[in-house]
C-alpha cells in the first residue's frame, strides 16, 4: 500500500516512535513516503538512508516556545502566527512534488503531525492517528486528574482536537487506560525501541536526573545537599562535583543507566515516563508549566502509585520522592511491560480494512477497547 506518513517535530519521542511503526510498514512491504520537521527529519534520515521503499521529505512544523521549564502560550502563539504563512507555502511545494512524483497515497498516518491529516481530508484519504497526545480528547479523565488546571485542559483538548480531526481511526499509546470517550479508539501499550525491549531491569543506588526545570549551577548545588548518588544527563560538560556526575547525552549511556537507577528524575514528556515505567523505574516526574498533557502524564504516574509528580523540581520534593521508591518499585512490580505486537496488529487490521474498501471498524480484533 501507497503510505503517506506525517511526523511532528517538536520534541524527539514523535520521531523515535515514527521509526518504530516506520520499520514494520518497510518490512511488511508498503511503499512509504515521510514528510516530516525539525530535528526528526535529520533522525529519520539517517535512520532509513538505506531503505529504497521509503523517502524522506523536509516540511515546516509549527512549534511551540519555552521560558525556562513553562511554556510561553503568548509567545508561541505569536510565533505560530508569524510562522505559519511561509510554512504552509513551503509544505504546499512538498506536497505538490511528492503527487508530481507519481505517488498518490492511499492511506495517511499521522503521528501528530496536522498538515499530512489535512492533506489526507481535502483528497478523501483515510487517515490513521498514531501518538499519544489524543488520549486528551478521545478519552474521559477524573475530575481530580483536573483539579485546578480546567482551563488548561480545556484549552489543550480543543488543540489536540484540531490536529488531527475526523482520522479514520485514533491508536494510541499509553500506560495508563482510562475509559474512552469516543468511537473509532483503541488504546495501544507505549511503543517501545528495541533497545528498550531488550534491556535488562537490574536496579542500584544511582539516580538519573534528566530535566530543564533548573540551570547547572543550581541544579549541582541542590543535588549536592542530598545523599544520594545522581546521574545528571544533557550537561554542558562531563564531570564529577561531589556526588553529582555530570554526563553529556548518549543514547546507549544513558538507557544504560536508566535500567539500573533506582529512580528516574525528568520531565513530564511521555517518552521518557513511558520507558522507566516499562522498566520499573520509579519516576518523579516536573512537568514544563502550562503543558497540560506533560502533567496529565505525571497525574496518572502518581495515581497508579509508579511514582510522584512536583511542579517545582526542589531538594525537598527530591528527598519525599526518594523516602517513597521502594513503595513506588513494589508498585511497578505489578506493571505488565508490552512489545509492540498489540500495536503492530492493530495497524495491520486496519490497513486491511482501507485495502479491501470496507467501513471503518469501531473496534479492533487486536485491541482490547470498545
Amino acid at each position: 500500500m501507497r503510505i503517506l506518513y506525517g511526523v511532528v517535530g517538536e520534541g524527539m519521542g514523535h520521531a523515535t516512535r515514527s521509526a518504530v511503526v516506520l520499520t514494520h510498514l518497510v518490512e511488511a512491504g508498503h511503499e512509504i513516503r515521510v514528510v516530516v520537521s525539525g530535528r526528526a527529519h535529520g533522525f529519520l534520515q539517517e535512520r532509513f538512508r538505506q531503505d529504497e521503499s521509503l523517502t524522506i521529505e523536509e516540511i515546516d512544523g509549527l512549534t511551540l516556545r519555552y521560558f525556562g521549564n513553562r511554556l510561553d502560550r503568548s509567545g508561541s502563539l505569536f510565533s505560530i502566527l508569524r510562522k505559519a504563512p511561509k510554512a504552509i507555502r513551503k509544505n504546499l511545494k512538498v506536497y505538490r512534488r511528492v503527487a508530481e512524483d507519481g505517488f498518490r497515497p492511499e492511506l495517511v498516518i499521522s503521528d501528530f503531525e496536522s498538515f499530512a491529516a489535512l492533506y489526507a481530508l481535502r483528497h478523501g484519504v483515510p487517515v490513521v492517528s498514531i501518538d499519544n497526545m489524543q488520549i486528551i480528547n478521545r478519552c474521559k479523565h477524573p475530575k481530580a486528574l483536573k483539579k485546578g488546571q480546567r482551563f488548561d485542559f480545556r484549552l489543550v483538548r480543543l488543540a489536540v482536537k484540531a490536529k488531527v480531526p475526523n482520522a479514520y481511526h485514533y491508536l494510541i499509546s499509553t500506560f495508563f487506560y482510562p475509559p474512552l470517550r469516543r468511537k473509532f479508539t483503541t488504546l495501544v501499550p507505549p511503543i517501545l525501541r528495541d533497545a528498550v525491549l531488550s534491556a535488562k531491569r537490574e536496579p542500584r543506588d544511582h539516580v538519573v536526573v534528566y530535566q530543564r526545570a533548573v540551570d547547572q549551577t543550581r541544579l549541582v548545588a541542590m543535588l549536592s545537599k542530598l545523599p544520594y548518588p545522581f546521574r545528571v544527563y544533557g550537561a554542558e560538560r562531563d564531570g564529577e562535583e561531589k556526588n553529582v556526575t555530570l554526563r553529556a547525552f548518549s543514547g546507549s549511556g544513558f538507557l544504560d543507566d536508566l535500567r539500573t537507577a533506582r529512580a528516574v528524575v525528568a520531565g513530564g514528556g511521555f517518552s521518557l515516563m513511558s520507558e522507566a515505567v516499562s522498566l520499573r523505574v520509579p519516576m518523579l516526574a516536573v512537568p514544563i508549566e502550562h503543558q497540560y498533557e506533560q502533567e496529565l502524564n505525571a497525574r496518572y504516574l502518581e495515581k497508579l502509585n509508579y511514582g510522584r509528580w512536583s511542579r517545582k523540581l526542589t531538594a525537598s520534593a527530591v528527598d519525599d520522592f526518594m523516602q517513597q521508591t521502594n513503595a513506588y518499585a513494589r508498585a511497578l512490580e505489578a506493571y505488565e511491560p508490552e512489545d509492540n505486537g498489540r500495536l503492530f496488529a492493530c495497524l495491520d487490521e486496519l490497513i486491511e480494512c482501507v485495502r479491501k474498501g470496507q467501513e471503518r471498524p469501531k473496534t479492533l480484533a487486536a485491541g482490547t477497547n470498545a
